[in-house]
């Protein structure tokens, strides 16, 4: 089963828009857009976040899923792909894209990255988004929604702003991407971040906006790839140590499970998390991502807690965005 600690919200749309809606468009072709924000104790920026989404409604937020330790918030929105969708000129088919460039900006304006603590790894006021194609939509779908907003953010916003997965030419990486902007360098107490560039100059050239950083907003990664898991498993343990060592034996980088990228991070006092991307669920799940780590963890004499996804599973996605547009007798 799959344990959400924190309620979704769910922006229905307004009165004026539902009638526009295709229903038997609906199931065709979905695009979903994680967005994830380094922010969850300033209640008013996420209000001003969310309120920046709510003038989109064909593009409702699905879930909202927070963290306090770690600081972060995630968004799920979701709405229907066009043929066109990629426009951001058209009314009708900018719907996703705009609604998250819109929350990017509120987010920018309401958030300073200089500020930020938190004991999850980040690069940015807005860390990172993801496109996936969900129904019969494709994964090219998604790349030139993503791509079409990264021109935005780099050239309206003015941020650092670099591609991956499908959306890159190439099919660069989100980890060789963090890698070399130092997302995974903890700092002199090993357990927290430093929270990417240091410097205003960057190491890698972004695929839109300016060379140069600026610590308010630091820097921006979006991609577009196939559906990607989030599950994370709870040690009770201070031992940052010990639970690297089972993280990386836990990842395919590690050699352990194929198709999962894993870290340890502190969550709390006494409790450090393996925190996991599950790049191809349907072959590699949470289940045997939580049995490999209880394993490693008892080697280890550390006890462990039940694991829990960040988000709905696809198909638990697309069913509570039909449901917002369900005809109400």
């Amino acid at each position: 089963m799959r344990c959400l600690p924190h309620v979704p919200i769910l922006h229905p749309p307004h009165p004026s828009d539902a009638s526009s809606i295709h229903k038997p468009m609906l199931k065709s072709m979905l695009g979903c857009c994680k967005v994830y924000i380094s922010e969850s104790r300033n209640k008013t920026a996420l209000e001003s976040i969310e309120k920046a989404a709510s003038l989109f409604p064909k593009a409702p937020i699905i879930n909202k899923f927070e963290d306090v330790d770690y600081n972060r918030v995630g968004y799920t929105l979701v709405s229907e792909f066009e043929e066109s969708e990629p426009s951001l000129s058209s009314s009708s088919s900018c719907q996703l894209t705009c609604a998250v460039l819109a929350m990017v900006k509120a987010a920018f304006d309401a958030i300073d990255f200089g500020l930020h603590s938190g004991t999850h790894p980040r690069l940015g006021v807005v860390d990172h988004i993801c496109f996936h194609p969900l129904a019969s939509a494709s994964l090219d779908q998604a790349a030139t929604a993503a791509r079409s907003l990264a021109t935005k953010t780099g050239s309206t916003l003015q941020v650092p702003t670099f591609l991956y997965g499908a959306a890159h030419e190439e099919g660069r990486t989100l980890d060789s991407i963090r890698r070399t902007l130092g997302y995974f360098k903890p700092n002199a107490n090993q357990n927290r971040w430093i929270g990417g560039p240091t410097s205003h100059t960057l190491p890698l050239n972004p695929n839109s906006g300016p060379a140069q950083v600026t610590l308010a907003k630091g820097v921006l990664i979006i991609g577009a790839t196939n559906w990607v898991d989030n599950y994370n498993v709870p040690l009770l343990s201070s031992d940052i140590s010990a639970v690297r060592r089972i993280a990386k034996l836990v990842s395919g980088r590690g050699g352990g499970l194929p198709s999962v990228q894993a870290m340890a991070l502190a969550h709390g006092e006494g409790v450090i998390e393996v925190a996991c991307n599950l790049l191809d669920p349907n072959k590699v799940g949470g289940e045997r991502v939580q049995n490999k780590v209880e394993c490693l963890a008892k080697e280890e004499g550390i006890s462990v807690g039940k694991g829990y996804f960040t988000d709905f599973s696809q198909e638990e996605i697309i069913q509570k965005y039909l449901e917002l547009f369900k005809e109400r007798n």
